[in-house]
């Protein structure tokens, strides 16, 4: 066993456990680390100047990438600035191993500057959360936290590195890394009596979430709502692309809201959930969402989502993949001739109608092309329109993001990213991880102007990195989702029209000149045919752009 400090162990059995990148922003914790850096060449150190987007280009990365990602902040106050968009990573199930910088152990009972019981502020939203305390068990929980966040249901993990640990060296057994093979299959009889009810129903609806993104499920899903002649929405806040937006049985995602979930859900007869949340919801209300008595068929990786919130009939943990293929096919068996029959005319009338509601949408923002300031509708109709079939959207309009996903050609796993925990300010860093796991792919972030002023200085990190991206600011100079919200409440806002802190007018932010600050180019659009010239030179451009685009304020109910 050869004599290293823990420093460079840990950057060995990191390589091990296939990390390629270490997102950071350094302290003085993190001293050691960064030296072993500086004779390190084959791990790349990505600067982020804030712990909250260094967090979530780790996320993005992880996503993207599939692999494990690694993030290492700055002691209590670096792990502080990193736990909103560390809950994002949770709720997305993202596998990262957080990282922070802990004092030396021998000086830690005095509760020096920036100390803090770091595991315990972690662990409410990782899977584990740990120090290590002796040199010779941190290759034993570099391990188990790879192994842990990579294991289905994926998430992050965290462990703090106190200062002795990094710079003390002994003989070390590195070990090597285990995976949890994650292509489990459903119970038979549970995917059998399940194929039974299917068969038998007449009107059955699906709701698909990340684990089908994150098992590469797409084509298994679309062979499966064909079979049952379904409609198919996303889950409410949808992390990925989780069926074809192409496929006219794709209906997007559904509205966050009790009553508009109820009144989809009671125009059909059975519910058959795909790795998706029922329900994330964003406002209490008097309607449940859950029509009375309507059948649940829920499929998932995660026990805890199954029967979390409205019992299912039939239950099975497994891996879409693998799963989706044996229900399909126990459904075909399972029917009578006249049940084929019914599911074959069933499927051509949802395919007419997922054809006529596109139809309907394009008319719509077609009505709506020549408005200036632009409509949020007309502006993700131009998007989808002009975006190369390989593009990657990451997605934080908040509240001007209507139709995105039915209008973009969106149509494999890593075509869409989506702020699943709904932690603001997620976007413009995941957007950047998402790059550095996608090189090749054109990709474009879709950022509201309240959220992208919460991790504004993760284009410093973009430019850094010579990255080709765009950055699109919707900007309508206002937290548009809260006026929408505090107007529907009908009280005082309503009454005086009276709106406080809601408003980003005076001063209104020069986006233009703070993406040029932070080594970005940086242009305005004011019209459709702004937005589609400088699309087309900013896909062409070396190194990131962005484009600010102005779109109306209007933000009550017609």
């Amino acid at each position: 066993m050869p004599v290293m400090p823990g420093k460079t162990a840990l950057l060995e059995l990191l390589k091990q456990e296939g990390v390629k990148i270490v997102f950071g922003n350094p302290g003085t914790t993190e001293l050691p680390l960064m030296d072993a850096f500086a004779v390190e060449r084959e791990l790349r150190y990505v600067l982020a100047l804030q712990e909250a987007p260094a967090m979530s280009m780790a996320d993005g990365y992880g996503q993207a990438s599939g692999q494990l990602a690694c993030v290492n902040l700055h002691a209590a106050p670096g792990l502080g600035n990193a736990m909103g968009m560390l809950y994002d990573a949770q709720k997305a199930g993202s596998p990262v191993i957080v990282t922070a910088g802990q004092h030396e152990q021998r000086f830690n009972f005095t509760e020096p500057l920036l100390w803090a019981d770091l595991p315990v502020v972690a662990r409410p939203f990782v899977k584990w959360s740990e120090e290590v305390r002796r040199l010779s068990d941190l290759p034993r929980a570099i391990h188990r936290a790879a192994k842990t966040a990579l294991a289905p249901p994926m998430g992050p993990v965290f462990l703090s590195l106190p200062g002795d640990i990094l710079t003390d060296s002994e003989d070390l057994d590195l070990g090597f890394p285990t995976r949890v093979a994650s292509g489990f299959r459903g119970d038979a009889k549970a995917i059998a009596e399940a194929a039974a009810i299917l068969a038998k129903a007449k009107s059955p609806v699906i709701i698909a979430g990340d684990a089908i993104a994150q098992g590469d499920a797409l084509q298994e899903l679309v062979a499966l709502a064909e079979a049952l002649g379904a409609p198919v929405y996303d889950e409410g806040m949808a992390t990925r692309a989780m069926f074809p937006s192409s496929h006219p049985l794709y209906r997007g995602a559904l509205v966050r809201l009790p009553p508009a979930i109820r009144g989809m859900l009671s125009q059909h007869d059975l519910l058959l959930s795909v790795g998706a949340d029922l329900f994330t919801l964003s406002l209490p209300d008097d309607v449940e969402s859950m029509p009375d008595g309507m059948p649940i068929i829920h499929i998932d990786t995660n026990p805890w989502e199954l029967g979390k919130n409205y019992p299912a009939k039939v239950a099975i943990l497994g891996e879409p993949k693998t799963t989706l293929p044996e229900l399909t096919a126990g459904i075909l068996g399972a029917r009578s001739g006249m049940e084929q029959q019914g599911a074959i005319k069933r499927l051509e009338h949802v395919r007419a109608e997922g054809i006529a509601s596109l139809a309907k949408l394009h008319s719509m923002a077609d009505a709506l092309a020549g408005r200036t300031p632009i409509h949020p509708l007309a502006l993700m109709q131009a998007i989808g329109r002009m975006l190369p079939p390989d593009a990657v959207v990451i997605d934080e309009t908040v509240s001007s993001g209507t139709g995105l996903r039915r209008f973009l050609k969106s149509d494999d796993a890593q075509s869409f990213y989506g702020m699943r925990g709904g932690g603001i300010g997620w976007g413009l860093p995941a957007a950047i991880g998402v790059k550095l796991a996608l090189p090749h792919r054109p990709v474009v972030a879709l950022i509201g102007d309240g959220s992208a002023m919460y991790t504004i200085q993760g284009l410093w990190t973009a430019a850094r990195e010579r990255l080709n991206m765009v950055f699109v600011i919707i900007n309508n100079y206002s937290y548009r989702i809260l006026k929408q919200r505090t107007n529907a409440m009908k009280q005082f806002a309503a009454q005086t029209d009276t709106y406080v802190g809601m408003d980003l007018d005076r001063p209104r932010i020069d986006f233009l000149s703070v993406a040029q600050g932070l080594g970005l180019t940086a242009h305005r659009a004011r019209s459709i045919a702004d937005v589609e010239a400088l699309m087309e030179q900013a896909l062409a451009a070396e190194g990131p752009t962005l484009i600010d685009v102005e779109v109306d304020r209007n933000w009550k109910p017609v």
